[in-house]
C-alpha cells in the first residue's frame, strides 16, 4: 500500500513538473513570435548599374518576415505576375505585393516605346498616391518600393514627389527605394536618406550576350 501511495505521488510529481515545462515553453514561443515594432524607421536607396539591387530587397523582405514584421513590396515597371518568380515565394511568407507601370521595353518587346511611356505616365503618379492614401495609413514596418528610381531617371515621376514620400512616410516606416539613376538625380536623395548602396558593375555575362535567365535574372 505504501508503495502504491508513493508510485501515485512520483506520478502526480511528474505531471506537475510536466505541465509546468509545457507553460514554460508556451511562454517561450509566444514571447519569440511577438511582433516586433520598429520604433524609428529608416529610409534606404538601392542604385548602381551592378546585379542585385531587387535581389537585396528581396532578402531584406524576408528578414522582416521573419521578424513578423508586416511587409509592403511596390514594384514600378515590372509585370510580376508574368515574369518575375519571385513574388510567388513572397506572396507565400505573407508579403502584400503591388505592381504599377508593369510593363518594360525587354520583356514586352511587341509593345511600342510610345505604349510603355503612356502607361508609365498614367500610372506611376497612381503609384505615388496609392502609397499616400492606402500604404501609409496602414502601419507597415517595411516598404519596398522597387525600381522606382527607374520612373525618377526617365522622367515619369519628378524629385518633389520621390522627397514627399520620404517626408510624409510614417515614422516607424522603413523604406527602400531601388533602381538604376545618374547620381546627379539623385543628389537630394542622398542627402537625406539613411542608408545609400551603390551596386556597381564589375562584369555581367550580358556584356558577352548571354541572355536573361529565369531563376537568377528574373
Amino acid at each position: 500500500m505504501l508503495f502504491k501511495h508513493r508510485t501515485i505521488r512520483l506520478l502526480l510529481f511528474i505531471c506537475q513538473c510536466f505541465f509546468q515545462t509545457n507553460q514554460k515553453i508556451k511562454r517561450m514561443i509566444k514571447i519569440k513570435s511577438k511582433k516586433i515594432r520598429m520604433e524609428n524607421g529608416l529610409t534606404h536607396i538601392y542604385t548602381g548599374d551592378g546585379k542585385g539591387k531587387t535581389t537585396a530587397a528581396i532578402g531584406l523582405a524576408v528578414r522582416a518576415k521573419g521578424n513578423n514584421l508586416r511587409v509592403c513590396w511596390i514594384s514600378f515597371h515590372k509585370d510580376i505576375e508574368k515574369f518575375y518568380s519571385e513574388f510567388k515565394i513572397l506572396k507565400g511568407i505573407g508579403v502584400d505585393v503591388f505592381a504599377y507601370a508593369k510593363y518594360c521595353k525587354v520583356l514586352n518587346p511587341f509593345k511600342s516605346e510610345d505604349e510603355l511611356a503612356k502607361n508609365a505616365r498614367r500610372d506611376c503618379p497612381e503609384g505615388v498616391k496609392f502609397i499616400g492614401e492606402e500604404i501609409y495609413p496602414k502601419n507597415y514596418d517595411l516598404l519596398i518600393l522597387d525600381e522606382i528610381l527607374i520612373s525618377l531617371r526617365d522622367g515619369y515621376l519628378n524629385i518633389s514627389e520621390i522627397l514627399d514620400l520620404l517626408n510624409s512616410k510614417p515614422e516607424t516606416l522603413e523604406l527602400i527605394l531601388t533602381g538604376r539613376c545618374p547620381d546627379e538625380k539623385l543628389k537630394e536623395l542622398i542627402e537625406i536618406v539613411d542608408y545609400v548602396s551603390k551596386i556597381e558593375k564589375v562584369k555581367h555575362p550580358y556584356d558577352n550576350g548571354t541572355e536573361r535567365r529565369k531563376g537568377i535574372e528574373y
